[in-house]
C-alpha cells in the first residue's frame, strides 16, 4: 500500500501555486485516510493487488470508467461489489448477451393500467456503480446506448433525456482470450474508459490465502465511506499541481506513441487529458498536492495500453501494447531543458 505521508521531491516539482495552497495538510490527510479505509474494505474479500483497488479508487475521483480485463474466475465480480458497497454507493450488475437491447440497460415507459399513463421504469443504468459483465457479448446498439451513458452521464428513452446518478462510474469486464460469441468494442468506445486494468492469476501465496479466507466466509463488507465524500474528494483534484514539465512529460511521452514504428493507431489528446488527470486523482490518494514522474509512469500502462494499436506485422511477431509503452518510457526523457540538454534521472516504476 502506498504511504499517505506527503514525499520529499525537488522544489522544482512542488511549487504548487495557488492551487495547491487550497490542499492543506488536513485536506490530504483526509484523503489518504480516506484510501486507506477503502483499500482496507475490500482487500478483506478481493485478494489481489492492492494497486487495483487504489486505481479504481482514483479513476472514480477523477469521474472515469474502467475496463477490467481477465479470465473468468478471478473475482473481477467481487471486487466491482465491494468497492461500491465500502464507497457506500447504490450498486447494479448487467449481464450482457447477445440479445440484450438498449432498452433492458437505460429503461423504457410503461403503460399503467390503473392511472392510465406511461410510466417510466428506469433501468440498471440508474445506479452510481454499474458492473457491464462480459461488455464485448452485446450487439452494436447496445454498446452505443452505454456509450452515450459513459460520455454524457445520461441515457435517451423515448426521445426524452433522463440524467444519471453522480457520480456515476461503469466497471466493464471481458474476457480477452474468448473470440466467439463476441462483438469487439469499437475503438471510440474503449477510448470512453479512462484506464484498462489486467488481472493476472493470483501468487501461490495469494491463492492459499484465497482458500483459508473462502473456507469459513468473510464477513460483508461494509460501507466505510459516502458517496457524498468521492463528490467532494473529486473537487479536491483540481487543487493538486502538476508542474509544467511534468506536463511536457506527459505531452512528450503520448506524442512518441504517435510516432513509434511499431504503432498504427497512437493515443489521442483524450489521452494525454485522461492521464494528467488520472495522475492527479493518484496523487491526492497517495496524500500528495503535486505530481510527478513517478506517477505517470505508473499509470502510463492502465492509461494508454487501451488507446493504442501495433502494426499488422508488429502483433504477428508478438510485440504487444505493454511492450510499446516500455520502450516509450525508455526512450523519453523526464525532463529537458530548452537547450536540449537532458537532466539525468534515475526515476524507474514498475507496471501495475
Amino acid at each position: 500500500m502506498i504511504e499517505s505521508q506527503p514525499q520529499t521531491v525537488p522544489a522544482e516539482l512542488s511549487d504548487g501555486g495557488a492551487e495547491a495552497a487550497a490542499l492543506d495538510h488536513q485536506r490530504l490527510a483526509r484523503a489518504g485516510a480516506l484510501r486507506d479505509r477503502v483499500v482496507g474494505e475490500v482487500t478483506r474479500v478481493y485478494i489481489g493487488k492492492t494497486e487495483v483497488v487504489q486505481l479504481l479508487l482514483a479513476a472514480m475521483l477523477a469521474r472515469g470508467h474502467v475496463l477490467l480485463e481477465g479470465v473468468p474466475g478471478l473475482a473481477k465480480t467481487t471486487l466491482a461489489k465491494a468497492m461500491a458497497t465500502s464507497l457506500g454507493g447504490q450498486f447494479r450488475r448487467i449481464q450482457f448477451t447477445p440479445d440484450l437491447l438498449p432498452a433492458d440497460i437505460t429503461g423504457t415507459y410503461v403503460f399503467n393500467q390503473r392511472s392510465q399513463l406511461f410510466e417510466l421504469r428506469r433501468g440498471p443504468l440508474f445506479a452510481q456503480v454499474v458492473l457491464a459483465d462480459e461488455i464485448n457479448r452485446a450487439p452494436a446498439k447496445t454498446q452505443s446506448a452505454l456509450l452515450e451513458a459513459m460520455q454524457e452521464r445520461q441515457v435517451t428513452i423515448e426521445g426524452e433525456t433522463q440524467s444519471l446518478p453522480n457520480p456515476f462510474l461503469v466497471l466493464a469486464t471481458q474476457n480477452p482470450v474468448e473470440q466467439e460469441g463476441v462483438y469487439l468494442l469499437p475503438e471510440a468506445q474503449i477510448d470512453r474508459f479512462l484506464v484498462r486494468i489486467r488481472l493476472d492469476y493470483p501468487t501461490l501465496s495469494d491463492e492459499m490465502r484465497m482458500l483459508r479466507t473462502y473456507d469459513h466466509p468473510p464477513e460483508p463488507v461494509q460501507a466505510v465511506a459516502t458517496m457524498a465524500e468521492v463528490l467532494e474528494l473529486a473537487a479536491w483534484i483540481d487543487g493538486v499541481h502538476v508542474e509544467e514539465r511534468v506536463v511536457s512529460y506527459i505531452v512528450r511521452l503520448v506524442q512518441a506513441t504517435r510516432q513509434h514504428p511499431r504503432v498504427a493507431l497512437g493515443a489521442s489528446p483524450r489521452a494525454s487529458l485522461a492521464l494528467m488527470r488520472l495522475a492527479k486523482a493518484w496523487a491526492l490518494l497517495a496524500g500528495r498536492d503535486f505530481v510527478t514522474p513517478d506517477d505517470v509512469q505508473a499509470l502510463l500502462g492502465p492509461a494508454l495500453e487501451h488507446r493504442i494499436m501495433v502494426t499488422t506485422d508488429a502483433s504477428i511477431e508478438g510485440v504487444t501494447a505493454a511492450a510499446v509503452l516500455a520502450d516509450v518510457v525508455h526512450r523519453t526523457k523526464v525532463v529537458e531543458t530548452p537547450t536540449g540538454v537532458v537532466v539525468p534521472t534515475d526515476l524507474h516504476i514498475g507496471p501495475l
